[in-house]
């Protein structure tokens, strides 16, 4: 089995070794190169300690040196050079108490999650697979090294990278390992929100977010996303395809997975994508009300909030929070069949959030009824028509675009205050009806003789 490293990773096990050292590229790394994919990062490990390491090469920085990392600089790359260590005792179901160095490769690798993170290599040695990894990975299969229960115990956040991973290769989860995620599923909490977080992106980015499913089904997602659960067992009223809230959303991501994620380079803007088409029917769960006006308004209301709610416990950024609020806020909403329309629209919900919009409906609308799938791509394609039409004629949709502001208003004789605010929402609302009143010169004629009409009812 032969893995071609990079040539900085390359230098820098020979030079461990030139000087009397053990180096390997170590963990997803090897397991990447095996699965033919093209690693994030190349992490080594080595007989040295962080002392030797820094010796050894002269521009080295203290990133872990408490565990026992330094980061080795060549350039501009950096790469991490880890002393073999033996865990000590857990405390926190997270982090060892004390670490302890070692020159054995072996008690290295027994001490990591899963046996397919548990392979190093070099040129010299080949691969080093002391618990099957390679096995593993052409079974297909996440197996914890040794026990499940002890690692489990060890680091809970492994509980939830078991599920990640069966997400991101599309790998099952072996019976022992499975059993003990069940098991020790309270264990996570006591995970920080933003260790939950990202391990809930990475398996959202992946090409199989329905294996959310596992994550439910093993008791998971009651302990960190308990609002999944209630989304799964609340049954869906109206043309459907699917039987409860929870399945027709995981309906709509893997839509979104397969069909539309290639086109959307920013991995941010992915993630909103993917956590408002899973929440865009939070609300539905706890909504009473069947009256369709009510049941509407509490489904915008609610749904957002919860969704903000959901968000600020995982401890996200305010961007991606107001992102996918605004999404779950307005995902029903109706566009309309005139440009006035897409122009009021747009000014109601932002320029910004209108192509975000038209995505989260067409993967709302795939898990309904072939006639009414029908009857709302035409719509929305019409939507997307004449907000693309409004687009290339650059039509005036907010205050920024007007082509008055307040200034010019002043400049005119009309005095500074809330009636400039008042004056200037006027005349956005005129250019919105008709989009060809948005010059200056018109825009001051109209102001002009708005503020006339009303000096004159007032004498």
């Amino acid at each position: 089995m032969i893995i071609t490293l990079p040539d900085k990773v390359n230098y820098i096990i020979e030079e461990l070794m030139s000087h009397g050292f053990e180096g390997y590229a170590v963990g997803g790394c090897v397991r990447d190169s095996l699965l033919g994919r093209i690693p994030g990062d190349w992490d080594i490990t080595t007989s040295a300690n962080p002392c030797e390491v820094k010796q050894i090469f002269s521009r080295t920085i203290d990133t872990g040196i408490k565990h026992g990392t330094v980061t080795v600089m060549l350039g501009k790359e950096g790469f991490e050079v880890t002393t073999y260590r033996l865990d000590g005792e857990y405390e926190d179901n997270r982090h060892p108490k004390q670490v302890e160095y070692t020159k054995n490769l072996i008690e290295d690798l027994k001490r990591r999650d899963f046996t397919i993170n548990a392979m190093a290599y070099n040129a010299k040695d080949g691969l080093v697979d002391e618990f099957e990894g390679l096995k593993d990975l052409q079974d297909k299969k996440i197996r914890c090294v040794g026990s499940a229960d002890q690692r489990f115990d060890e680091d809970a956040l492994r509980i939830l990278r078991a599920v990640r991973f069966s997400a991101q290769l599309n790998f099952t989860i072996e019976d022992e390992t499975l059993a003990a995620i069940r098991l020790k599923a309270l264990n996570l909490k006591n995970i920080s929100a933003e260790r939950i977080r990202e391990e809930l992106n990475k398996l959202l980015l992946s090409s199989h977010p329905k294996k959310i499913m596992i994550a439910y089904e093993t008791g998971l997602t009651e302990v960190i996303l308990p609002e999944f659960d209630q989304m799964l067992a609340t049954k869906l009223q109206g043309p459907y395809q699917q039987s409860s809230v929870g399945e027709h959303t995981l309906e709509a991501l893997r839509y979104f997975t397969k069909n539309l994620s290639k086109d959307v380079e920013d991995k941010k803007q992915q993630l909103i994508y993917c956590w408002a088409i899973l929440l865009h029917d939070v609300a539905k769960p706890v909504i009473k009300d069947n009256n369709p006006q009510v049941l509407n308004q509490e489904h915008q209301t609610k749904g957002a909030n919860i969704a903000k709610s959901i968000l600020r416990r995982l401890k996200f950024d305010n961007e991606t929070i107001e992102s996918v609020t605004k999404l779950v806020y307005y995902h029903n909403f109706t566009f309309g069949h005139s440009k006035e329309d897409i122009r009021r629209a747009t000014n109601q919900i932002g320029e910004k959030y209108m192509p975000m919009l038209f995505v989260l409906q067409e993967c709302n609308m795939q898990t309904k009824d072939s006639q009414v799938i029908e009857e709302m791509e035409k719509d929305l394609k019409r939507a997307k028509e004449l907000y693309q039409d409004m687009i290339e004629h650059g039509e005036c949709v907010s205050l920024k675009s007007l082509a008055v502001n307040g200034k010019d208003l002043m400049d005119q004789g009309f005095e500074s205050g809330k009636n400039i605010g008042v004056l200037l929402d006027m005349l956005l609302e005129k250019v919105i009806i008709d989009p060809s009143l948005n010059t200056k010169d018109q825009l001051l004629k109209i102001a002009t003789s708005q503020f006339q009409n009303k000096t004159d009812g007032n004498s």
